[in-house]
C-alpha cells in the first residue's frame, strides 16, 4: 500500500456489495484512487466517489436513508426477458460484450440498466460470465449461475441460455396459472365477508331499537346474530389486529427449520391441496434436474442446485438425502422412493431414465406430465372451491336475514 501523497480528507462513496445491494459510506483518505483501492479490496464494486462536502454529506445521508430502493433486484419476468434476449444474440453470433452493451443501451428502466452495466463491467475486467452473475445472488439464483457455468465450460453459452429461458418461462406460466386460478375465489371470499360484516354491523343495529321498544322476547337465532353484530362493532378492530399479530407470529415460528419441516409435511398430506403441491414439486424437480443435466452439469451438482429450487422443505430434505446416496453409489430413483415424498409416477420415470441412460430426457418428459397434472388439479380445486364458498356465504347471509325476519314476525304476533 502506497503512502498518502497529501493531507487526508473525507470522501463519500457508493458501491455495490457482493449481495447486489448498494451501500454508502464515508472514508478518510488522501486521494480518490486510494478510496477506490480500499473498496476493491473489500470486494465492493465502486459506483461513485466524491469529496464529502457539506452538501455532499447531506445528499449522502439522504441516499443512505433511501438506499433500500436502489437494491439491485429484478422481477422474475425481467430476468426471463433478459435471458431470452441474450440467448438470441449469442446464438446469432454476437459476442458477449457486444450483446451486453446492446441490452444495456436498450434496457427498460434504470434497474435493468444498472444490473446489465455491472455485469458488462465485470466481464470486460476479465471475469467469466458465471462469476459475474454469482456476485448478484439476489438477481441470479444458483440454478441460473450453474447452468451458465456449464454452458461456458462446454462452449455453448447461447444454447445454455436458451434452455434456461425456456425453464424460466415454464416456471412463470405455472406460477401465473396458480395465481390466476386463486384470484376469483379470493375476490369472492373478500366480497362475501364484507357483505356479512356490513349486515351485522350496519344493517342489523338499525332494527335493535325497534325490538327494544316493543319489549318482545326475541328468538334465540336473532339474539345470537345481534350479539355477534355488537361484538364485531365494539371489538372488530381489536380482532383484526389480533389476527394480524397471529399471522406474523406464525410466519416467524415457521422460520425455524424444524417447525417449517413439520408444517410442509402436513401440507403434503392435505387432500387435493397436497396432491397439487406434490405435482408442482415433482414438476420443479424433474424440469430443473433434466435441464441442468442436458446442459452438462453432473448429476450430483445438479441435485445440489435443484435442492435450492424446491420451496417445500420436506421435498428439499428428500433431495438432500438422495444427493448423499448418489455419492455412495446408490441410484436416484431408489433414494427418492425410500423417502416416500415424491409421487410414484415420477419415481417410475426416473428409474426408466436410469436404466436406459436417458435420465435428462426422461426427466424433462416427466416434468411435462406433472405440469399437466397440476393444471388438472387446479381446475378441479377451483371447481370445488368456488361453489363451496358461494354456498357457505349464501347460508350465512340467509341465516342472518332469517333471524331478522323471525324477529319481525314475533313483533307482528305481539301487535295482533
Amino acid at each position: 500500500m502506497s503512502a498518502a501523497s497529501g493531507p487526508s480528507e473525507t470522501w463519500h462513496y457508493s458501491a455495490v456489495g457482493p449481495d447486489g445491494r448498494l451501500v454508502h459510506g464515508d472514508m478518510l483518505a488522501s486521494t480518490e484512487q486510494q478510496v477506490m483501492q480500499r473498496l476493491q479490496r473489500q470486494k465492493l464494486m465502486v459506483v461513485q466517489v466524491a469529496p464529502a462536502t457539506r452538501r455532499g454529506a447531506v445528499q449522502g445521508g439522504v441516499r443512505v436513508l433511501l438506499g433500500r430502493r436502489h437494491t439491485l433486484r429484478l422481477r422474475p419476468a425481467e430476468v426471463a426477458d433478459f435471458t431470452r434476449k441474450l440467448a438470441t444474440m449469442l446464438t446469432a453470433g454476437l459476442d458477449l460484450d457486444r450483446a451486453l452493451r446492446f441490452l444495456g443501451e436498450t434496457a427498460v428502466g434504470p434497474r435493468n440498466g444498472r444490473v446489465i452495466g455491472a455485469l458488462r463491467d465485470r466481464v470486460r475486467d476479465g471475469e467469466a460470465f458465471a462469476e459475474a452473475l454469482e456476485t448478484m445472488p439476489s438477481v441470479f439464483p444458483k440454478l441460473y449461475v450453474g447452468m451458465v457455468r456449464a454452458g461456458e465450460a462446454g462452449g455453448a453459452l447461447g444454447e445454455a441460455l436458451l434452455h434456461l429461458s425456456e425453464l424460466l418461462e415454464r416456471e412463470r406460466k405455472l406460477r401465473a396459472t396458480i395465481q390466476s386460478a386463486m384470484i376469483y375465489p379470493a375476490v369472492l371470499v373478500v366480497a362475501s365477508v364484507f357483505s356479512i360484516v356490513l349486515l351485522l354491523t350496519q344493517v342489523l343495529p338499525q332494527f335493535v331499537p325497534l325490538f327494544e321498544e316493543n319489549g318482545a322476547t326475541l328468538p334465540l337465532a336473532t339474539r345470537i346474530v345481534i350479539a355477534t353484530g355488537s361484538f364485531l362493532t365494539h371489538w372488530g378492530l381489536v380482532l383484526l389486529v389480533a389476527f394480524g399479530i397471529a399471522g406474523v407470529s406464525i410466519h416467524a415460528a415457521l422460520r425455524k427449520p424444524e417447525r417449517r419441516l413439520v408444517f410442509d409435511r402436513f401440507l403434503l398430506r392435505v387432500p387435493i391441496l397436497g396432491s397439487l403441491l406434490l405435482e408442482i414439486m415433482a414438476a420443479q424437480f424433474t424440469r430443473t434436474l433434466g435441464t441442468l443435466m442436458q446442459n452438462g452439469v453432473p448429476i450430483v451438482g445438479a441435485l445440489r442446485i435443484t435442492e435450492g429450487v424446491i420451496g417445500n422443505t420436506a421435498g428439499a430434505a428428500c433431495v438432500s438425502e438422495a444427493t448423499r446416496d448418489m455419492r455412495e453409489g446408490r441410484g436416484l430413483a431408489y433414494s427418492l422412493e425410500r423417502t416416500k415424498v415424491f409421487p410414484e409416477a415420477m419415481i417410475h420415470f426416473l428409474r426408466v431414465g436410469e436404466e436406459t441412460a436417458q435420465l435428462s430426457a426422461i426427466a424433462l418428459r416427466s416434468a411435462d406430465i406433472h405440469e399437466d397434472a397440476s393444471r388438472v388439479i387446479i381446475q378441479r380445486l377451483l371447481a370445488i372451491l368456488v361453489p363451496a364458498i358461494t354456498i357457505i356465504m349464501g347460508v350465512l347471509v340467509a341465516g342472518i336475514v332469517s333471524a331478522l325476519l323471525l324477529a319481525m314476525l314475533s313483533l307482528n304476533d305481539l301487535a295482533h
